[in-house]
């Protein structure tokens, strides 16, 4: 069934890809596929929707933090090169998409580029844009940008560098991308200014962030970096201040997530002081030594990530999009029935009451006398009862009509995701056309097989899992086990000089 649609397309291409890069993946892609024909039948998805298309299948980090927090100082010393503009103030209004190129130039393109690639994680974030500000989906270019970098560190990864965070400030547009790209993102880091550590700036992220990461399963994923801590070297209380941040922290409820301390070399504040500069050179190799190391780990996060959704997506359809259709479909017909019901004894009343008072049911003479004298007879007795079944269909459908409307509406302003009502609206409308029958319960494209195929699909993220687990971890020991997908070694992720691995120093301070 759409053999030749570009999702299915898409599919394939994506599918050979993971084929080489991960064989367990381009597996995960055929179960995607399978909720999408689901999907499709249960008029979710049109044809070219496709449920592989709401997650990035690259390994993607995002970068968000407060205004002059250094966010993009660390993206150019990761990358080594100089690629995002620098300064005390917000230097750029954009969220940046940052990927690999193999040309030697860096190149700049418009949101359009990612808005309208289903590769990216921003693909149709126009779409959800207009849901939330309208007009604005139609400006994309004023909120994204693609920026290509050759440097060898971004290969098969992507990065995200946000704006300066601040949420007093925000538009509600920008804060639903910032909301996208954490529910993508396989790593969050989390920048404040050491300078600033309990700004009204920082208030307002945590405000924003602890909705975001209490609950979640992902949790781990969130790295929180105070920045620039070599400013904090000529009083020397580093460990006043980092305390301090870590108690502003913990009062917001994100007690989970990793903590640390950093200051970039190339912009870092000279420390006359022997002593006190080794320590903090000492303490930032091994913080910056153990984010690289989460960074360049990505991919087999990544990879749990995509089995992760795929079992949610599953568990969406069965448990909450379904209920849903059977819940509008139990409400459209109860609405239709009173109205029909209401209606048509009200018409009833008022035909009776005008032949009570015109004199023919005084003695029960039914039918009236004036239908005997009726031209052409029986004829004529046809054409009336043909044309009293036609008023009847009419109203009755326009009940139906009205009805789906008005429970359509109701119960897609219950949606908190404003992204999913296009769905929504769409499913709705098929289960309430006119060839649909008022007296069936169950939604068109649903039944125990589709049920079965759902529960197969659930059964099969547990082997997915279990075959990642065994490319990564080797609980019997056996010499012979070979790690087909593990992280580079430390050594060839470094940037810079040396960074220690040991943070048992810095955890004790």
């Amino acid at each position: 069934m759409f053999k030749g649609s570009q999702s299915n397309q898409r599919l394939r291409e994506l599918k050979k890809r993971l084929k080489e890069e991960n064989p367990v993946l381009s597996q995960v892609v055929d179960s995607f596929r399978e909720l999408d024909q689901i999907s499709r039948r249960l008029g979710y998805f049109n044809k070219e929707d496709s449920h592989a298309t709401r997650t990035s299948w690259w390994p993607l980090i995002s970068v968000l933090g407060i205004y002059s927090s250094g966010k993009s100082t660390f993206i150019n010393h990761y990358l080594r090169q100089k690629l995002q503009a620098t300064g005390n103030q917000a230097v750029d209004e954009k969220f940046t998409v940052i990927c690999f190129t193999n040309d030697d130039r860096v190149r700049v393109l418009p949101g359009l580029a990612l808005d309208a690639d289903p590769r990216f994680p921003f693909y149709k974030i126009s779409r959800a844009i207009e849901e939330v500000a309208e007009g604005e989906g139609q400006r994309v270019d004023t909120y994204l940008q693609l920026k290509t970098c050759p440097s060898e560190m971004l290969r098969g990864k992507i990065l995200i560098d946000s704006p300066g965070f601040d949420a007093d400030a925000q538009r509600t547009s920008t804060l639903r991308i910032t909301d996208h790209i954490i529910d993508l993102s396989d790593l969050v880091l989390v920048f404040f200014d050491a300078r600033h550590p309990e700004s009204g700036s920082m208030r307002d992220t945590l405000e924003h962030l602890v909705g975001r990461t209490i609950n979640r399963r992902d949790s781990n994923k969130f790295l929180y970096i105070l920045n620039q801590i070599d400013n904090t070297a000529l009083e020397d209380n580093t460990e006043e201040v980092f305390a301090a941040w870590q108690r502003a922290l913990a009062q917001y409820g994100l007690t989970a997530g990793r903590c640390y301390a950093i200051y970039i070399p190339e912009v870092a504040v000279a420390i006359e002081d022997e002593t006190v500069r080794s320590r903090f050179v000492s303490k930032r190799d091994a913080y910056l030594g153990e984010i690289f190391d989460r960074i360049e780990r990505v991919g087999e996060e990544r990879a749990y990530r995509i089995v992760g959704m795929l079992e949610e997506t599953a568990q969406l359809l069965e448990q909450d999009i379904v209920p849903r259709i059977r819940r509008f479909i139990s409400n459209w017909r109860r609405k239709v029935f009173w109205l029909d019901g209401i209606i048509f004894s009200g018409l009833l009343g008022a035909v009776l009451a005008v032949l009570f008072w015109a004199g023919y049911l005084k003695e029960l003479s039914i039918p009236p006398p004036f239908l005997e004298n009726l031209p052409g007879g029986n004829y004529t007795l046809i054409s009336l009862g043909s044309v009293l079944l036609l008023f009847i269909g009419y109203v009755h459908f326009s009940v139906r009509r009205w009805a789906a409307k008005t429970v359509t509406q109701k119960m897609v302003a219950e949606i908190k995701d404003a992204e999913l009502h296009p769905f929504y609206r769409r499913v709705f409308k098929k289960n309430s056309r006119w060839y649909r029958s008022i007296l069936n319960r169950q939604p068109p494209g649903w039944s125990n097989r589709t049920h079965r195929r759902l529960a197969e699909v659930l059964k099969d993220t547990n082997a997915y899992i279990q075959k990642l687990n065994d490319m990564y971890t080797n609980p019997a020991g056996d010499k012979t086990f070979i790690q087909v997908m593990g992280p580079k070694t430390f050594e060839e992720t470094q940037i810079g000089e040396p960074h220690k691995t040991d943070t048992k120093e810095i955890d004790q301070d």
